[in-house]
């Protein structure tokens, strides 16, 4: 009895331990953090505002993690640190507004990395930021071209769970979040069985499509029921909170994490691509009353006049994948953001992945080529997702009183050619080393 009294003292005593080391490792780490938000002055560089214009030759002043001021005849405060941009250009972080960074590692063959999806249909109540990995080599490997935010999701089921929105540095999540939840992850149930417009092996071979359309409607009756059932939980709330006599419901964290949806606090961010899916979120959305968006959009543009009505906007996949089907045009994907544009619809771009965010100025870029206009593709990857996830008080432009995200380059931030010669995230640069460096330092002179 002694020997495991002692045996329990001593693991009590571990736990202890491990829980101070923590707190003075976070305490440390945001003290650190916020030690390097001094003061910068950016000079004589070629401003992209975004919002408001181009300054050819300017200065931007960053001072505790703020964009202080920023124009072409700026006083430069005297303790501020000079950067001497001359010939060089300064843009407002990028933001890809649909990821998995920080949630997968290393996709095939090593599950003990991933942590994208839970089990079963229904998981509203399952938050990205808390299992996301500060330090996934993604994160530097996005930030090389510019990057410095992202919306992280996680995956599968029908309601996978709530997206965060989440700068690109950080010690720790917390540094990291700008807002969480910044959206409710919902998949609208397809028509087929793949395909990204919802045909796939059913539109091939035909015989599946009745059991096909039946399995949908199913899953389209379950996600109804579950929304009815949250609405019933929050009016039994709001009861009790009147009248304490009211026996009170149990706790059910996932009613409990529908609530704001069902406000319209928080957005649904819905996974629809065919034009079947897109009208069955715009249905949805007007029964329960959700504020939308549009995540995918392959058929949005024949859907475009409903939702420029209701100002739904579109967060398109990756402009680089091929065309959806044989017949379909080569430059299908190419395309898609400038005719959503013409037709009056909001545009946001995005990757749809992790490994490869570092790829996201080259998809608005290529977007840009194919009719979307070169601001308007520079917006679709700033001020356009900023105002989408409601943080454009924050982000997505370079103006006074914004946060510091800025990337210093040596050209054209949508061009290949281009290079990011320094970065700031929240008002702190950025070390830009990351494994891609690292391997091409290795072994470009090997024998």
């Amino acid at each position: 009895m002694k020997n495991f009294s002692n045996s329990k003292m001593k693991h009590r005593t571990f736990a202890f331990c491990l829980l101070t080391f923590a707190f003075c490792f976070s305490t440390l780490a945001l003290a650190q953090s916020k030690s390097e938000q001094g003061t910068y002055a950016i000079r004589n560089a070629r401003i992209v505002t975004v919002t408001n214009g181009v300054i050819e030759r300017g200065t931007v002043v960053v001072k505790n993690g703020r964009i202080e001021a920023v124009g072409a005849s700026i006083a430069v405060p005297k303790d501020a640190k000079i950067i001497d941009a001359a010939g060089l250009s300064v843009y407002p972080g990028l933001i890809d507004s649909n990821t998995y960074v920080g949630l997968s590692e290393i996709g095939q063959g090593s599950p003990g990395t991933v942590d994208t999806t839970e089990m079963g249909d229904f998981n509203p109540n399952m938050k990205a930021i808390t299992a996301v990995n500060p330090y996934s080599e993604h994160i530097p490997v996005a930030r090389m071209n510019g990057v410095t935010t992202v919306l992280t999701c996680p995956q599968g089921g029908l309601i996978s769970g709530q997206c965060a929105l989440m700068n690109l540095d950080g010690w720790t999540q917390h540094d990291m979040k700008v807002i969480a939840p910044a959206a409710l992850r919902l998949n609208y149930p397809r028509a087929g069985f793949g395909g990204r417009g919802g045909g796939g092996f059913a539109q091939i071979f035909g015989a599946p499509n009745d059991q096909a359309r039946q399995q949908r409607e199913r899953q389209v009756e379950a996600l109804k029921k579950r929304l009815d059932d949250a609405l019933a939980y929050a009016n039994a709330k709001e009861a009790v909170a009147k009248d304490r006599s009211i026996p009170a419901r149990p706790v059910d964290l996932g009613m409990e994490a529908l609530i704001p949806v069902l406000k319209g606090e928080v957005p649904v961010f819905v996974t629809a691509n065919g034009e079947r899916e897109i009208k069955g979120a715009i249905e949805l959305a007007d029964k329960y009353k959700l504020k939308i968006i549009i995540s995918g959009g392959d058929d949005a543009i024949k859907v475009a006049k409903e939702l420029k009505e209701k100002n739904i906007p579109v967060v398109l996949g990756g402009v680089l994948e091929l065309p959806g089907g044989e017949d379909s045009p080569y430059d299908e994907t190419f395309a898609r953001a400038g005719e959503l544009h013409k037709a009056g619809v909001k545009v946001a771009i995005s990757t749809s992945d992790s490994a490869y965010v570092r790829l996201l100025p080259y998809h608005a870029g290529t977007a840009a080529a194919f009719g979307l206009p070169k601001d308007e593709a520079l917006k679709s990857v700033t001020i356009n997702p900023a105002q989408i996830f409601g943080v454009d008080k924050l982000l997505g432009s370079i103006e006074a009183g914004k946060l510091a995200n800025l990337v210093i380059t040596d050209g054209d931030i949508l061009e290949h050619r281009t290079k990011v010669k320094q970065m700031f995230i929240a008002g702190r640069p950025v070390d830009m080393m990351n494994k891609h460096q690292r391997l091409y330092e290795k072994f470009k002179d090997r024998p």
